[in-house]
């Protein structure tokens, strides 16, 4: 071994300013989110022009508007342990490939057979990008801001969902709702390319699999030239790290399958939130009495009010995270009950939504960082895709849950009022996630003594 200092690579990224380099990765990863969002919210916006355009009738949508869904939870559930073993850069970079070849697919559908099946594939590739997206970008934060940084981040989603919205809105009616979806598959084929020339591969990733010290020298001196004397590095994790499993045999663990559990369901009964409104309001308002383009609009401020999420990030690096989002998700539940009792309101309804939004994305949002951080490098991704994953069925059900409600011809406050729920639940099962592995922020320094070697 040659001389020179050995470095942690976590500790150095501690001991540094946030470098040039990591908001190059910060803008990339805030990019993929962001066009997540925008994609899979697409459809819902696009809903009711189908009804119009193919004469469906409403429950006839609901496989289209879950496609995306299956897709996203079987993409994820496949590329956290493919990005455990090959890496995060290339599975991102194949993942974004692929939902902006299959988005400019659905573009050119004719029939709901043709969107379902394309809108399936979008959602393989839109589910292996997003949970590596959140592990990459957790893997090159400091300690202290790991939590803010990555929920900015991940502020993307709702930001490129609401977004999808307001162009929704001006797009249809000038150029048909088919143009929404050829600007969801354009623009990650660009971005796509920005990846393959500007994203790294994770540092601890590559200290972890052993890499040449040569490459993790070259990237570390990006962030600092205090790196160009290191001869070789080592890391240290914050929990058990167990020997000798492979990456899904560390999530489901003795040390980690209670917690993992809880995430799960946490962010399931979230995305049961989200999905049964962001799809289902646009269709409930206007059937409420509104114009199609004012539910489009007021829909659209429930996934702007995600921004929330950094204030979350940051109280997360401060104080419980478990328990931050955990009171999030019950106030979920007051304030989603409280828009099917505001309908009569315009003002109101919209500060209610908007209400709403910020503090349901601010809690769904801030999962993601929270599984990055419970979670040990060699099965980080996997254990932040398989909780995006098999959320997604949660999406499903909250898009079939509506379709459900309105065929027993349920009242507008009746469905909101059942769609609060999940929020209760969501929020029942992070303090247990808290009771059973407690989160001892102290005892994150300590662990620093434990480090892997490369």
């Amino acid at each position: 071994m040659p001389d020179g200092p050995i470095i942690d690579v976590q500790t150095f990224l501690n001991e540094h300013p946030f470098s040039g380099f990591q908001r190059v990765i910060f803008a990339l990863c805030f990019c993929i989110v962001l066009l997540d969002g925008f994609d899979t919210a697409a459809i819902g916006y696009i809903a009711p022009s189908l009804v119009t355009e193919w004469g469906v009738e409403r429950p006839a949508l609901a496989p289209v508007l879950s496609a995306a869904l299956f897709g996203l939870a079987f993409g994820a559930l496949s590329a956290g342990p493919l990005a455990d073993r090959f890496g995060r850069k290339a599975v991102l970079a194949g993942a974004v490939i692929l939902f902006g070849i299959a988005c400019l697919a659905s573009a050119s559908s004719g029939s709901l057979t043709q969107l379902v099946v394309w809108r399936f594939v979008t959602g393989l590739g839109l589910g292996a990008a997003m949970p590596n997206a959140v592990t990459l970008m957790s893997e090159y934060c400091p300690d202290g801001r790991r939590a803010m940084l990555t929920n900015a981040m991940f502020c993307g989603f709702p930001l490129g969902a609401a977004f999808g919205g307001f162009l929704a809105a001006w797009m249809i009616p000038q150029f048909g709702w088919r143009s929404v979806l050829i600007l969801g598959g354009v623009t990650p084929l660009i971005l796509a390319l920005l990846l393959v020339l500007f994203l790294p591969e994770s540092l601890r990733y590559m200290v972890a699999e052993g890499y040449p010290a040569e490459r993790i020298r070259g990237v570390l001196h990006r962030i600092s030239t205090t790196a160009v004397d290191a001869a070789s590095f080592v890391m240290h994790e914050k929990g058990p790290a167990p020997q000798g499993k492979s990456s899904i045999g560390v999530v489901l663990s003795r040390d980690y399958l209670v917690g993992s559990v809880m995430l799960w369901l946490a962010y399931f009964m979230g995305l049961v939130i989200f999905y049964a409104l962001i799809n289902w309001m646009p269709i409930l308002f206007r059937d409420a009495g509104l114009a199609p383009a004012t539910a489009s609009l007021i829909t659209a401020l429930f996934p702007l009010g995600g921004i929330g999420a950094i204030l979350s990030g940051w109280l997360m690096d401060r104080f419980n995270a478990n328990i931050t989002i955990a009171v999030c998700f019950a106030l979920t539940a007051v304030t989603v009950y409280a828009i099917g009792q505001t309908t009569s309101a315009l003002g109101l309804l919209m500060l209610v939504v908007l209400v709403a939004g910020t503090v349901m994305n601010t809690a769904q949002s801030s999962l993601p960082a929270l599984a990055a951080a419970f979670y040990p490098t060699n099965g980080r991704a996997t254990g932040v895709a398989w909780m995006l994953g098999l959320g997604r069925f949660g999406g499903i059900a909250g898009s079939f849950l509506v379709a459900e409600l309105s065929r027993r011809n349920l009242s507008f406050a009746e469905i909101f009022m059942i769609i609060a729920v999940p929020g209760l639940i969501s929020a029942v099962a992070l303090a247990i996630k808290q009771l059973v592995h407690p989160e001892d922020k102290s005892a994150y320094a300590a662990a620093r003594g434990e480090a892997l070697g490369h």
